[in-house]
């Protein structure tokens, strides 16, 4: 505000206030003080000792003139408070800012179904995170009947009998974060499991570990908890990253360094045919036969396959292919001659190159974060170059180099954006990849890329193929479903967190996500299926809901760079935390200076944070709380000056977890931490709820600025692990250094070089943009469209702190007058907060208590009571700087707290400490009592399930999705001889759907003469036998079309070539005859039944396999290289 509008404002001013109703603060004091008025004679006596405490104590009465501003507590609350002897309490009046039923600061739709998803089978509910520690899931799998995960120590299974059974509760069996869940059974503790491969030809699923191991699960046992390993071997030297079963049913794996190895199934099949007693002789024999694919593509120490780790592989059945896909190139593989076939990058250019080392790489950057450091040369020097140039030089290398670090450390390289992530096979043939940016790229079986999309901004996670559909998986938490052109068909919101794996079984698509819940999505599903459950299940809400009400206090302090005594702490914190479940406290200005801010900021580009005088505060605070006694400290955060932790008592612990943390910059460009925000989130009885500590632009005309400020900050909080933000710094020690380059440079460059500030701050703004790059990977890609905050999707956010809006129109003696009559009722119709809250400018839809205390700002240090304000020089004008303004789930001033609205909060006090004097402000405390309401996700679960099961219209319509179309299969039986081509002629007779077939091979037998009976036995995921080539395998056919199926018998070539020291040739094929029977899978384009048939082919040898010698394959290998 400029003079003129200042002077405006005060020449409309009375040395009096205006005439008020009879209970206004001025009204009062007339009646009721003892004291005479001293508003003629400005002495400002004003200790609280001389104001009544019937005053003090009173409380506002609804018929002031500002009843269009203030509204009365809920129904709900007051009831919840009769039922908890709150009669004590009486909630307090609430101001609400305009603005708040649109856009981003609309609250977030709840309800007892989401009516944004389709309704989902909860097979295991969101965990808290910190109950899973050591357990966390890492990948699924599904069989004909049950459903596998991999998690920290082992393996876990469910089956799908089961699925809608009670969870086993707290008291159960089970542990803590997986009482809801469905009833499982978990292995033996073992190393993380890492990937998961089912195969149904042996009833096995096998299980990849970090310790290299590949371990093997029986799928039919009688299960109980632990159950035990079958066979297992020692795979690789670091971890086992991903496995696949070829279509000839070797079993293949991927580790580090990009190293690809072959089991072959002979060896496997040989040792889970020994005995218990033989296990370690089985192990062995597995362990020997291996082949080393990348060995065999390396000649003279160059290899033509990447060194990068390998991320995923796929097994191409049509083709008899193999696709293994590294972060940034893919190799294609002949399954069964296991050859080269090419090497391509993401873009499909054809490769033939070495890929740098990992260890190479670190050296490269190092070395040029170095080179950033050296000295200038003797003839720059000899040209004096000036102090300004040095410092600017300097500067600008260690931002750089710190980005670099930065980002290198999240693997956020411009280049890495299109980073390989997940790779899928469709029922037609073609290979999908999702990368890092949201592309999704459709390949051909020889590996030419044919086209990309970019159907949403974030990052690809996982993929599932199921008929003529693809699910895809985004670290958004993103499900969309797609035709096998790429089209999207339908997409939702599956999880809060990244899904990062997709798995069909028993008519389901289950989804992981990262905090270890997996659903069910029915196959239906987008469908007129949903809004039958949708409406049945929220018809018996009652069933489930369950309601809490817990107390939350909330403190903000400005405590000028200084320190508290114990009773100031005590003052503050320590009776009104009797009754109080959850403590949140915000600090302001805990430290500052240039050099600490500067430091500050580049300590966030590793995510680093934290002081030791922030440590001393969060010590001494929990000292007051009792902390270990009555209350646990959840987490904290700092940026520069700024902090926030959180306590929450002992006997609510277990319902309180997910704690994550945020902060935005503001200061100095948006990239310094002396104004901003830090947050916490947390998730209590499955309601998410955020506080936000914020310290805004300064000084009484900085409005538009503090406005800009909030904004900035609640569009911009992004909350994660701060356990990531440290492991992103891992490794990162020998870099320190440059951070003290950095913030020394920068300390002294602000210092000396007043000019060259608008340098450094452009700088430090590229660093922070760079941190905040890193935490906020993947969050939006390419695109441009705007995201929804963080914020917007709590179910109550609290934001408290230093906000720094004044009282305006009013001079510094007569708001000390006002404050000594207690006139806070005419002193709030000049707060700048007010007013830009109720025109809809900042803390849209926000609420704020009736403000019944003196202004908190500004106060001499330790000058006891109201007589404290700042009477220097400047006389700044007492101010509410220090505020809490809190949103919950309520769309109108009253609303009820169910599962449409599961937060419902009222303020029972809102005060300020007075007579704390260890600062400039005063500190600020907020009792808040809150209502929620939750599902009991395990009654729901079983409500879904009567639901799915005894409704005859879900159930008729779920039988459509058995439909098969009719088909036939010409010949029966086959005769293979020579090199001749047989057919199979495969028809669909429907009309009106897709036919999706595939052909696999239920088992191989000696042909006997003695009239004995066969006996077949399948190899690996029912593959076929080497000798055998059936092309195309699988695919789709129209309706009232046809597909030739070539078969015929392929030469098997053997080599003398030692594996591990052993000869490998005896494991080709004999050249007895042999019968195969060859199993026609046919479903619908959607269905989840599928129909079979079956067709004998005999193959009978007429000459020796060809043999081929070590030289030529020596010869092929240099060729593909």
């Amino acid at each position: 505000m400029d003079d003129d509008d200042k002077d405006k404002e005060l020449s409309g001013l009375n040395s009096l206030p205006p005439h008020r109703k009879a209970h206004s603060y001025s009204q009062q004091l007339r009646g009721t003080s003892t004291h005479k008025r001293h508003h003629q004679v400005r002495n400002h006596s004003l200790d609280d000792s001389r104001i009544s405490h019937t005053i003090v104590d009173s409380f506002y009465d609804s018929d002031s003139d500002d009843d269009d501003d203030f509204y009365p507590p809920s129904s709900s609350n007051l009831a919840a408070n009769a039922d908890d002897n709150l009669s004590q309490y009486q909630p307090l009046q609430e101001f609400i800012g305009s603005g708040g039923g649109t856009g981003i600061f609309k609250a977030p739709i709840r309800a007892a179904v989401h009516p944004g998803r389709p309704p989902c089978l909860e097979l295991r509910p969101h965990p808290l995170r910190e109950t899973q520690v050591g357990k966390f899931l890492r990948n699924i799998a599904c069989t004909e009947t049950q459903l596998w995960a991999g998690q920290e120590t082992g393996v876990r299974v469910w089956e799908f009998q089961n699925v809608y059974d009670h969870g086993c509760g707290l008291g159960g069996r089970v542990r803590r974060g997986d009482e809801d869940a469905a009833p499982f059974y978990e292995s033996a503790d073992t190393s993380p499991t890492y990937c998961l491969t089912v195969d149904n030809g042996s009833r096995l699923i096998w299980s990849g570990h970090k310790d290299g191991k590949i371990r093997s699960w029986k799928m039919d046992q009688e299960f109980c908890t632990p159950f035990k390993e079958g066979l297992s071997w020692q795979a690789h030297r670091g971890p086992v990253l991903a496995m696949v079963i070829s279509a000839y049913g070797d079993l293949w794996s991927g580790s580090e360094g990009g190293v690809l190895k072959i089991w072959p199934w002979e060896s496997v099949e040989k040792s889970l045919s020994l005995s218990p007693a033989e296990r370690h002789m089985a192990a062995l024999l597995v362990e020997r036969s291996f082949i080393d694919l990348r060995s065999q593509v390396t000649v003279n120490g160059v290899c033509s396959i990447s060194s990068q780790e390998v991320k995923c592989l796929v097994s191409d059945h049509i083709r008899g292919r193999v696709w293994c896909a590294g972060p940034l190139s893919f190799s294609l593989w002949d399954a069964r001659t296991k050859e080269l076939l090419k090497v391509f990058n993401v873009d499909g250019q054809v490769e033939n190159r070495v890929d740098m080392s990992s260890v190479q790489q670190d050296q490269a950057v190092e070395d040029e974060m170095k080179v950033k450091f050296v000295s200038t040369s003797k003839k720059e020097k000899s040209q004096s170059t000036s102090f300004l140039q040095r410092s600017r030089n300097a500067i600008m290398g260690a931002a750089d180099a710190v980005r670099r670090v930065a980002t290198k450390g999240a693997g956020a390289f411009v280049e890495d954006t299109k980073r390989t992530e997940a790779i899928v096979q469709t029922s037609d043939g073609m290979i999908w990849s999702g990368c890092t940016n949201g592309l999704l790229v459709q390949w051909d079986g020889s590996g030419t890329r044919l086209q990309d999309f970019n159907r949403h901004p974030c990052a690809v996670q996982c993929f599932c193929a199921f008929g003529t559909r693809m699910y895809v998986g985004y670290v958004s938490g993103v499900i969309q479903i797609l035709d096998l052109e790429g089209n999207i068909i339908a997409g939702w919101v599956a999880h809060n967190s990244p899904v990062i794996k997709l798995a069909v079984g028993n008519g389901c698509v289950f989804s992981l996500a990262t905090h270890g819940g997996i659903r069910g999505w029915n196959i239906a599903s987008p469908g007129p299926v949903d809004s039958i459950i949708r409406s049945e299940l929220a018809a018996k809400e009652l069933n489930y809901t369950r309601r809490h009400n817990i107390r939350i206090l909330i403190g903000t302090w400005n405590v000028g760079q200084g320190r508290a005594s114990q009773d100031s702490l005590l003052s503050w914190l320590g009776s009104i935390v009797s009754d109080v479940g959850i403590v949140v406290i915000g600090l302001q200005e805990v430290e500052m200076g240039a050099g600490f801010l500067a430091m500050s900021a580049a300590k966030e580009t590793v995510g680093l944070e934290g002081s030791a005088m922030g440590q001393w505060w969060l010590d001494t605070i929990g000292k007051a709380l009792e902390e270990g006694k009555a209350f646990e400290r959840m987490g904290s955060r700092q940026l520069a000056g700024l902090l926030i932790s959180l306590w929450v008592r002992k006997n609510l612990r277990k319902h309180v977890g997910d704690i994550d943390a945020g902060a935005v910059p503001c200061g100095f460009g948006r990239a310094i931490g002396n104004k901003g925000g830090v947050g916490l989130r947390i998730r209590v009885y499955d309601r998410i709820m955020c506080f936000v500590n914020c310290h805004l632009a300064a000084h009484l005309e900085a409005v538009n600025r503090r406005n800009a400020d909030f904004d900035h900050i609640y569009r911009n909080m992004v909350f994660s692990r701060s356990s990531n933000l440290l492991n992103n710094a891992a490794g990162m020690i020998p870099y320190l250094f440059l951070l003290c380059s950095l913030a020394f440079s920068t300390y002294l460059f602000w210092l000396l070089y007043s000019s060259g500030l608008p340098l450094v701050l452009s700088v430090t703004a590229g660093v922070a943009t760079a941190s905040h790059m890193v935490r906020g990977t993947n969050a939006m890609g390419n695109s441009s469209e705007e995201v929804k905050p963080e914020l917007s999707d709590a179910d109550m956010v609290v934001f408290f702190g230093d906000f720094n809006y004044r009282l305006f129109g009013i001079s510094y003696d007569e708001a000390r007058d006002f404050v000594s009559q207690r006139c806070f009722d005419w002193l709030r119709e000049k707060d700048q907060l007010r007013a830009e809250m109720k025109s809809g400018k900042v803390f849209q839809g926000m609420r704020e208590a009736l403000i019944k205390f003196p202004p908190t700002y500004k106060f001499e240090r330790h000058q006891p009571g109201l007589g404290g304000y700042d009477s220097g020089e400047k006389k700044r004008i007492p101010a509410w700087c220090d505020r809490i303004i809190y949103r919950d789930t309520r769309p109108a001033a009253v609303s009820d707290c169910n599962l449409d609205c599961p937060v419902v909060s009222s303020i029972l006090q809102y005060d300020a400490c007075m007579d704390v004097t260890d600062s400039d402000h005063k500190p600020v405390r907020c009792k808040f009592n809150v209502n929620i309401s939750h599902a009991d996700r395990s009654i729901r679960r079983k409500e879904f399930g009567e639901i799915m099961t005894s409704n005859e219209k879900i159930r008729s319509m779920l039988e459509e999705l058995a439909y098969v179309p009719e088909f036939t299969v010409i010949p029966d039986n086959l005769v293979l001889q020579n090199h001749e081509v047989s057919f199979l002629l495969i028809t669909n007779r429907s009309s009106k759907d897709k036919a999706v077939y595939k052909i696999t091979c239920e088992g191989q037998s000696i042909v006997k003469n003695d009239g004995q009976s066969p006996d077949y036995s399948p190899r690996g995921a029912f593959g076929f036998p080497r000798w055998l080539e059936v092309t195309p395998s699988s695919g789709i056919i129209n309706p009232e079309q046809d597909v030739e199926v070539s078969i015929r018998h392929e030469d098997v070539h053997t080599s003398e070539e030692l594996v591990d020291g052993i000869p490998q040739n005896w494991w080709s094929e004999d050249t007895r005859d042999k019968e195969v029977i060859l199993v026609v899978h046919v479903q619908g384009s959607s269905s989840v039944e599928t129909h079979s048939h079956k067709i004998h082919a005999r193959h009978c040898f007429t000459a020796k396999p060809v043999r081929t010698d070590s030289k030529s394959n020596s010869a092929r290998r240099n060729q593909v290289s």
